[in-house]
């Protein structure tokens, strides 16, 4: 467990991680010795002459508690700091993580997961240096102490005392692993609980229209688990708990045993019995509450095992010399990708040239999205390259490949932040009258003037006070805002409704105008004036020309144009 304490705390903190183990260590000597030299001081009390001998022994007792005090006093003010330098070092480094991982990464199970992270398990781990640590160093160093003592005064009971360490060790290790085993189906069952909960709050509308029966069972499931699980933790731990309770008392028992036999046959001084029980007993007392902090320990490690395991997730590698893009054109080349084992996209190959607008259409699923995400390097490919300007973007550093995207995506997140704040994301040092420009084009005006605070009206989180058409429409003041030489649409007008539509097109004209456009959009009329259209099928280049060169094709194209224009015309009777 240190090992991973001083991995996770960072190399800047390590040094007072280590020098609080130092003070621990030493306090848990001087304990070992202040136990030690109740065997000489309980001889002299039972001796014909205690007085003559007892208060030199009693002085070196008082001076090796006030070197006690004194390193608690140090460890302690130690062991706060650490704490807090462990809070902050956690949270940063796992917010880093998280900002660093490809997107592929996050999925629905991973919600509940962080959240237990970054709040119970990193409080876990916190304790550590604040409450577990010097428990930990005394169960260990102590007991040592004490042995090494004992051999000094009887090295009979000294040798009886040593062959009991093994076997409580052993007994230690079974505890351990059981209730490790029951800690991770605790912690899977609290990470599944959490996002149900998550889950189910951020689904009311849904649950409410469609019926609560599928939200109600699933989070009702997930909190039966859990309870099942803490009613299996308990029944495992117990056991182990009880064994070593019954290993520490067994090994006192062999020594008061012996004690009484040396004793019985005139090779041990009753007094000299006493003061050495007393020892011992000092001996088992630390390893005694081991097997009530061993549960503890296991719970902690286990979180250290989890925020490791998300630190040693594979990130997206910054290029250690990034290059710069002569241009915005965007080119892939023979390019593979997929989600873990399910291909996505298969030798995909096209050009964006600078300056012109690429319309991207195809049925659901056929990796529309994933081809404009790769753009933004949210994923790396597995085969070919993505390129910009002529670099591959892999060499492009992240900072300056996002400078050069405006993106305005179908799913919509806004901040639990004023709306001002939340157009003003697209570029934070953006004037009132910027700002309020970007809006103006986006129609996002008109919604501000009906809000109670107008532009200081809080959206709610994820933007749950707003429409989603309203949400897209904060998301396109964004991208006016950036007024970036790249923009990706994805479904950029699903949301709104026919008025507006009309007044959003206008916008994403001036927002598009002599920039590098790549726009996905299943209504057909939003593309047909694009210089180019690429037909995406099962996640290969299908199709690729104008609008008109592929409605004279009769391809894929036009069956699809044809099947669009004629759903204009339903109508419900």
């Amino acid at each position: 467990m240190i090992r991973k304490l001083l991995t996770v705390v960072g190399p800047e903190h390590r040094s007072a991680l280590r020098h609080m183990l130092a003070a621990l260590v030493i306090g848990a000597v001087l304990q070992g010795i202040a136990f030690a030299l109740l065997v000489p001081i309980l001889k002299t009390l039972f001796g014909s002459d205690p007085g003559s001998v007892l208060w030199p022994w009693m002085y070196v007792l008082l001076v090796v508690l006030v070197l006690y005090a004194v390193e608690y006093y140090v460890s302690l003010q130690l062991g706060v700091r650490v704490g807090a330098a462990l809070s902050k070092s956690l949270h940063t480094r796992l917010g880093d993580t998280v900002a660093s991982l490809p997107l592929g990464w996050f999925g629905a199970d991973r919600v509940g997961m962080l959240g237990q992270l970054a709040t119970k398990s990193v409080m876990d781990i916190m304790g550590v240096p604040a409450h577990l640590l010097r428990p930990l160093v005394n169960t260990v160093v102590t007991p040592a102490t004490v042995i090494v003592a004992l051999y000094v005064f009887d090295w009979r009971l000294a040798v009886a005392v040593t062959l009991t360490v093994p076997v409580i060790v052993l007994v230690y290790r079974w505890s351990l692993t059981l209730s490790g085993r029951a800690d991770a189906a605790r912690a899977a069952a609290r990470a599944e609980t959490g996002g149900r909960v998550v889950e189910f709050a951020q689904l009311q509308p849904v649950l409410r229209v469609f019926g609560r029966g599928a939200g109600d069972r699933l989070l009702e499931e997930a909190l039966r688990t859990d309870h099942r699980t803490a009613r299996r933790v308990l029944a495992t731990a117990v056991p182990g708990l009880v064994g070593l309770s019954v290993a520490v008392q067994a090994s006192f028992t062999i020594v008061i045993a012996l004690g009484v036999y040396l004793v019985l046959d005139r090779d041990l001084a009753p007094a000299t019995l006493v003061a050495v029980l007393v020892l011992a007993a000092r001996f088992t007392e630390p390893i005694t509450e081991l097997a009530v902090l061993g549960s503890t320990l296991k719970s902690a490690g286990g979180a250290l095992d989890r925020v490791l395991a998300l630190l040693d997730e594979p990130v997206l590698p910054e290029p250690l010399t990034p290059a710069t893009p002569a241009g915005n054109e965007i080119r892939f080349e023979s390019v593979e990708f997929g989600y873990g084992d399910t291909p996505v996209l298969r030798d995909v190959s096209f050009v964006i040239p600078e300056g012109t607008t690429t319309a991207l259409i195809g049925p659901s699923g056929s990796g529309k999205t994933t081809v404009s995400r790769l753009i933004g390097r949210f994923w790396d490919v597995n085969a070919g390259r993505v390129t910009l300007g002529g670099v591959d973007i892999r060499s492009v550093a992240g900072v300056d490949l996002m400078a050069r995207l405006s993106v305005v995506f179908q799913d919509v997140y806004l901040f639990e932040d004023t709306l001002e704040e939340n157009i003003r994301l697209g570029r934070p040092n953006a004037t009132d009258a910027q700002v309020r420009a970007a809006a103006e084009a986006a129609r996002v005006t008109e919604i501000v003037d009906r809000l109670p605070d107008g532009w200081a009206t809080r959206v709610g989180e994820g933007g749950a006070s707003l429409s989603g058409g309203e949400r897209q429409r904060v998301s396109i003041a964004r991208a006016i805002l950036k007024n970036a030489p790249i923009v990706l649409l994805d479904e950029a007008t699903a949301a709104l409704d026919a008025e507006n539509e009309r007044a959003v097109h206008d916008a994403l004209a001036t927002l598009t105008a002599d920039r590098t456009v790549l726009v996905i959009a299943h209504r057909l009329h939003t593309v047909m004036h694009a210089d180019q259209i690429l037909f995406l099928d099962n996640g290969e280049i299908a199709e690729r020309g104008t609008h008109d060169e592929l409605l004279s094709a009769d391809g894929r194209y036009a069956g699809f144009w044809a099947q669009r224009h004629r759903a204009r015309n339903w109508s419900l009777t």
